[in-house]
């Protein structure tokens, strides 16, 4: 077995690993460098010998591992004989364990940076030069982040468990917002010289799927893992060979991936056994995208009112700007583009390019194209993704 290998195990079971380890040891930081000693040692054993059980390999070694530690740093012998006695980590426990590990890497005490590596690090099993290639930051960067997470978590004393019931349904909207933050720079990245990160947003969309599976009845855990099926079912038309962007008008609906389409759609049902919250109705519009033949025939009237839906659940200028796109399609860009400078004399999204990329459009469509072309400008401007950059300027050259 090779590097691949190795990296393929540690993907799939290291958020099972770490898990476990943690309940084991009650140190979620020792939990996760015992885990990363492991993978170390498995890159130079594997190769020579390949284990029967690569997973159960992984889970012994780094137990071992933890145990070491342990015995390194402490002289308290009760404390090492318990952990030190043939004790098996209970197999019944490691689902919940794995949900006990978003929760704790998703704690309310920590930045949401630290949140987005930590969530990536030990529950998603990324490197550190993984996190660091995917959010366009330094690799010591990250590495200061999921240092500083580990201590925080360890000087707040947070408690590796599941919160209470009372308290869960809350704490899970800060897990379910790590996840949409992780989904969302892989599928629009907010800047370098791609507009899609395919290996963030897929990873996005696996630990979606394992919290939608821990947390069946959990509508908006579902309601999650739709929008992120089936927005990434149109990551195959979304750019051409050379990574340029295609706007949906464009697009070749023929690409999208129709099978991510009906796993979104069998989500959102799930979601759809109770009221939608804000995931669940952003991914009813992105199934009303996904179920139109064209631009043209996409039912724009059920999709206003899903974003004043959304306005209402969880009001935000991006949504405003959003609804203001499909006011546009549904009744016309007059009507949009009070919308929109609404939002600007409320300087509501001060400095995003969103705001002139959506005013330029409606300036275009009503004819008025010195206006447009100058606001498509400052949209580039202020734009910190080469992709849409260009995209942005193409637009404004053709109003020349």
């Amino acid at each position: 077995m090779g590097t691949a290998d190795v990296e393929a195990v540690w993907r799939i079971e290291s958020a099972r690993i770490v898990a476990a380890l943690t309940r084991f040891t009650g140190d979620f930081g020792l939990a996760e460098d015992a885990a990363q000693e492991a993978v170390a040692e498995a890159l130079v054993s594997w190769p020579r010998a390949s284990p029967a059980n690569p997973a159960g390999w992984l889970m012994a070694t780094a137990r071992r591992r933890a145990i070491d530690a342990i015995r390194r740093r402490t002289a308290l012998q009760d404390r090492y004989a318990l952990l030190a006695a043939d004790r098996e980590i209970d197999p019944d426990k490691i689902d919940d364990d794995v949900l006990a590990l978003m929760f704790v890497s998703c704690h309310p005490v920590l930045s949401r940076e630290a949140r987005v590596a930590l969530t990536l690090r030990v529950v998603g099993g990324l490197s550190s030069e993984e996190i660091a290639r995917a959010f366009l930051v330094p690799v010591p960067t990250v590495q200061a982040r999921i240092t500083r997470g580990k201590k925080t978590i360890a000087a707040a004393g947070v408690p590796f468990e599941l919160p209470p019931a009372g308290e869960r349904r809350e704490r899970l909207g800060g897990v379910l917002s790590v996840l949409y933050v992780i989904f969302t720079e892989g599928s629009t990245a907010t800047s370098g010289d791609r507009l899609l990160r395919p290996d963030v947003a897929y990873e996005a969309i696996r630990l979606a799927r394992t919290l939608a599976a821990l947390q069946p009845d959990e509508p908006e855990a579902h309601g999650l893992l739709a929008l992120c099926e089936l927005t990434a079912a149109r990551f195959p038309a979304r750019t051409g060979p050379d990574g340029t962007p295609i706007l949906l008008e464009d697009q070749d609906r023929r690409l999208w991936d129709f099978s991510a389409i009906r796993r979104g759609l069998a989500a959102l049902a799930r979601a759809s056994t109770g009221s939608l919250g804000p995931y669940g109705l952003q991914a009813a519009i992105a199934a009303a995208h996904a179920s139109a033949p064209s631009v043209e025939a996409t039912d724009w009237d059920r999709i206003v009112l899903l974003y004043e839906a959304l306005g209402r659940v969880a009001p935000s200028p991006v949504v405003e700007l959003n609804r203001a796109v499909a006011v546009a399609m549904a009744s016309g860009p007059a009507q949009a583009l009070a919308i929109v400078d609404e939002l600007i004399a409320s300087n509501r999204l001060p400095g995003s390019h969103l705001v002139p990329t959506v005013r330029g459009e409606l300036l275009a469509r009503l004819g008025r194209r010195p206006e447009a072309r100058a606001e498509l400008e400052l949209a580039a401007r202020l734009c910190a993704n080469q992709r849409e950059r260009s995209v942005l300027l193409r637009k404004a050259a053709a109003l020349d």
